[in-house]
């Protein structure tokens, strides 16, 4: 079967990859009936190679797809993704479609395992954060012949459709904003790091903005847990012990800059003129703090809006046409926090 075939795949083909019958596939694949390991394994690498899911639907229905949309995303104790989800419920609640989620905890088995699950109840469409997967995922998601629609990041090649923002540039444009203000003594902290890659991306494109400039981040930290005030608080106490001469601090996201803030608020510390930070994401929450922060806005709802309008489009008519990347551009907001001159 060629790679750009658009037809699903079928027992036949994983029985034609592996060397071995369509039933003994189906027993293999529904764990069932006496099957040699090596069959097995030989089976089991042909249908992953091959992005082959089995179907759970039975009967009539076996050949159709439900009315249901696979949204898989890393988490949704941070507060970014509760917002792209209100913005794909927002448009698929005037439809026949539901999302049904998925968590993957940025762990890239964990979202091959949630992707294999879910596309097996064969749903109408697929939206999934990034554009970084395992192989596997990648040949699921080619092989699924449903729309998919990867959202948050612009940085890459798609699958199918993307939607997001392009954290690399993300990262240039505070980095200018920032020395545009006369900051030079540079300090970044970052959160899930590396399995984020859109962090990752933002920190790239940061740091070459700088070193353009003939500047370098003096000190930096990254942390493998979540977002918290408190993880804030303790980064940022540890950096400036450290390096007590920088004077602006760069966060991955608004959640960690918010504990940094408060920080230097309890040391008497003046904001902005003695140090400047600035986070990531807009987050509303955050908005009560005793500082505005600096920040982006990530642009959140609108991306999870203009996927979901992908989605409903391309299930009521498979044909029709569709833009491949919508980049959307998210713009510094200084707040308190990011005025020094």
């Amino acid at each position: 079967m060629r790679a750009d075939d658009p037809r699903p795949l079928t027992l036949r083909d994983v029985s034609e990859a592996s060397g071995v019958s369509e039933m003994t596939v189906s027993r293999v694949l529904r764990n069932r009936g006496d099957v040699s390991q090596s069959t097995r394994e030989r089976v089991l690498e042909a249908a992953k190679s091959l992005g082959y899911v089995p179907n759970k639907i039975a009967g009539a229905l076996a050949s159709q797809r439900v009315n249901l949309v696979a949204v898989i995303i890393p988490s949704l104790r941070n507060m970014v993704f509760p917002e792209v989800m209100s913005g794909i419920s927002g448009v698929l609640e005037e439809t026949v479609l539901q999302p049904v989620v998925g968590v993957t905890d940025y762990l890239p088995e964990k979202e091959e395992r949630a992707l294999y699950e879910m596309l097996s109840w064969r749903p109408s469409g697929v939206i999934i954060a990034g554009l970084e997967h395992t192989e596997a995922s990648k040949a699921m998601l080619r092989a699924s012949g449903i729309p998919v629609v990867e959202i948050m990041d612009t940085d890459g090649k798609p699958i199918d459709c993307a939607v997001g923002i392009s954290h690399r540039r993300a990262g240039r444009e505070m980095a200018r904003a920032i020395l545009k203000q006369g900051y030079e003594r540079i300090g970044f902290m970052g959160t899930k790091m590396p399995l984020d890659h859109r962090a990752r991306k933002r920190f790239e494109g940061f740091t070459q903005a700088l070193a353009k400039e003939g500047v370098e981040v003096v000190d930096q930290e990254f942390y493998s847990g979540g977002s918290a005030l408190a993880k804030g608080r303790e980064m940022t106490k540890a950096m400036l012990a450290r390096e007590p001469e920088l004077d602006f601090l760069y966060y991955s996201n608004d959640m960690i800059a918010a504990g940094g803030l408060l920080h230097l608020l309890d040391e008497g510390i003046e904001i902005p003129g003695q140090i400047g930070l600035a986070g990531f994401n807009n987050v509303e929450l955050l908005e009560g703090l005793p500082r505005r922060l600096a920040t982006m806005d990530a642009c959140r709802t609108e991306i999870g809006v203009k996927a979901a309008q992908i989605i409903a489009a391309r299930v009521q008519d498979p044909d029709a046409e569709h833009e491949k990347m919508i980049e959307l551009s998210p713009k510094v907001q200084p707040g308190d926090t990011l005025r020094r001159r």
